[in-house]
């Protein structure tokens, strides 16, 4: 076993380092008695040292080495070695193990009792590291996932429900038991999604297995289980929360709920639909706690961003985002009605569904079992006196008209279409039905837009691309390409994807006289040649390669966006820089 600790103040070693004064140390005891703080993060608070300095003082000092978190390849097996409740308690984790002995990093090396506990529970000798407190709480969150929680909670519920059908009812709706074990399973998922940062949670059921997967970064990971029939339990659960009707199972159904998840408020946007072997669940997560959305959270570059903001003021015209499902047009919407929301404008939206409740708004939801569509909530809008209108999406010709006509007589108007890119967005108004002339006399700009995945910096590494990729991408630009890219190598802070988090791609075309004149001509052939010289004018494909040269995303990333464009290296190749 590892030898008895004597206990040292930290206090005196500092003192006698002479990293801070006898004074200073006093001033740090003081405030530590009122706030019940360990007194290195009075030190810390008050300014007196920073966090980086005092774990290095004691790293030199115990002779104990210091371990960066986020650089550290963890080993999943050593970790549950030591249970996520006294990994928490006593801030610590299993790092590593040599010969028998275990490296457990812990941010404060000097409390005794978390020491002895650490050897009693884990029954091999330690040796020391210490690790920040801030990285090794967003360790424990990803390293102790709710995997093997939500497997084990759902063989109970699965021994729970029985064979018997109505019993199966019965306890997916009776009660607000928290300790049911389908109210700690939906937990556990939720928390475990939380902590992923998924975007969206799909319930699936299967022949044999329910399949529960996580959309994290725009890429779908999944647990199965063999526990089949959790899947009707969760169902009614689930519309039991979002207010839907139970007995229906025939009929797809949408609806949503608010839930608290580790301190955050999450929207939950739910929509059911009757499968071959029961209903599926996808859950849309919205996470309200990051406060008002801004326009510089979408990662658009300064000089585009400046422009947006100029476009957006403008009192009249049509500003469209476009692009596919997922490629962050609503949060560019929102960011820019953040912008424009004051008391001096009245703002309206038409939306399906609304995804963020905005103070001072007047936030309409379509309904179209009623006869409530973008058209019909448009036209009622209009003579509400706004001074801003967001139609959620152009979907067919009245609605493109009425927003037309809207921009025309004094009104703003936002909207998206769902088309590939700046260029055929015009173009497409028109083929909707829309006159030419209506066309060119209201819209302002189109933004198009893709997400493309940021490289994890964690395990970031230069690439070398081979002589296949060197000749796309020549053939996408003719400037300069410079010697290598990046890639991430995969690391346990991106679950060994290499990737962490993504970043919005733009391609602006405001319209200028030579644009305005081919489309009150239809002239596809001159509206692409004009939008090609236009100001700002820069193609996706080229704009997600400006990201892959300053090693924000891969060049994967880039021939993905090139491919969704329908670029290859066969086209032929255009040179927009």
């Amino acid at each position: 076993m590892a030898e008895p600790r004597k206990k040292i103040r930290l206090g005196d070693l500092l003192v006698q380092g002479e990293v801070i004064t006898e004074e200073q140390l006093m001033t740090a005891l003081s405030e530590q008695k009122k706030t019940g703080a360990k007194l290195g993060r009075a030190l810390i608070e008050l300014g007196y040292m920073d966090e980086d300095s005092l774990l290095r003082f004691l790293s030199k000092q115990l002779g104990i080495p210091f371990v960066q978190l986020r650089h550290f390849q963890f080993d999943q097996e050593l970790i549950k070695k030591l249970p996520e409740t006294s990994a928490r308690r006593f801030r610590a984790i299993v790092l590593s193990e040599d010969q028998g002995e275990l490296l457990v990093g812990m941010s404060d090396p000097m409390d005794i009792f978390a020491y002895d506990e650490l050897v009693r529970q884990l029954k091999q000798p330690i040796r020391q590291a210490v690790v920040r407190e801030s990285e090794l709480l967003n360790t424990l969150d990803m390293v102790y996932r709710r995997t093997e929680e939500i497997a084990s909670i759902a063989v109970e519920l699965e021994d729970e429900l029985g064979e018997d059908a109505f019993d199966l009812a019965q306890l997916a709706a009776g009660g607000d038991d928290s300790e049911a074990p389908v109210v700690r399973l939906l937990q556990s998922i939720f928390e475990d999604a939380v902590v992923a940062r998924a975007s969206d949670i799909h319930i699936e059921p299967d022949e044999n297995v329910v399949r529960i997967r996580q959309r994290i970064d725009g890429v779908l990971h999944e647990q199965v289980m063999k526990e089949k029939r959790i899947n009707a339990a969760l169902v009614l659960r689930l519309k039991l929360m979002s207010g839907l009707n139970i007995s229906e199972k025939r009929l797809p159904q949408d609806g949503r709920f608010n839930i608290r998840v580790k301190g955050r408020s999450i929207d939950v946007r739910l929509s059911t639909m009757p499968v071959t072997y029961g209903e599926s669940v996808v859950m849309r997560l919205l996470d309200q706690t990051e406060g008002m959305l801004n326009l510089e959270a979408t990662g658009m570059p300064d000089e585009l961003l400046q422009r947006i903001r100029v476009l957006i003021k403008r009192p009249h015209g049509i500003l469209l985002v476009t692009g596919p499902t997922g490629s962050g047009k609503t949060t560019t919407l929102y960011g820019a009605l953040t912008e424009l929301n004051s008391s001096a404008s009245k703002i309206i939206t038409a939306e399906d569904p609304i995804e963020y409740r905005l103070p001072r708004i007047t936030q309409v939801q379509v309904n179209p079992k009623i006869g409530l569509n973008f058209a019909t909530i448009l036209r009622s809008a209009l003579r509400q006196d706004p001074d801003i209108v967001l139609v959620g999406e152009m979907r067919d010709q009245e609605t493109a008209e009425i927003g037309l006509r809207a921009a025309m007589t004094g009104h703003f108007v936002l909207s998206t279409l769902h088309t590939n890119d700046s260029i055929s967005s015009a173009m497409r108004l028109i083929d909707m039905g829309a006159e030419p002339y209506l066309v060119a006399s209201a819209l302002t700009a189109v933004l198009a837009q893709r997400l493309v995945k940021r490289i994890c910096d964690d395990c970031k590494q230069p690439y070398t691309p081979t002589e296949q990729e060197k000749i796309w991408l020549h053939g996408l630009t003719h400037t300069g390409l410079p010697d290598h890219f990046y890639r991430g190598k995969g690391c346990y802070q991106c679950g060994n994807s290499g990737y962490r988090g993504r970043i919005g791609v733009f391609e602006l075309l405001e319209m200028n006289d030579s644009l305005l004149e081919a489309l009150r001509l239809n002239n596809q052939s001159q509206f692409v040649s004009a939008a090609k010289t236009a100001k700002l004018y820069r193609p996706l494909a080229l704009s997600a390669l400006d990201y892959a040269r300053e090693g924000v995303t891969t060049i994967d990333e880039v021939f993905r966006i090139s491919a969704s464009l329908g670029e290859g290296v066969g086209k032929a190749a255009i040179d927009f820089s």
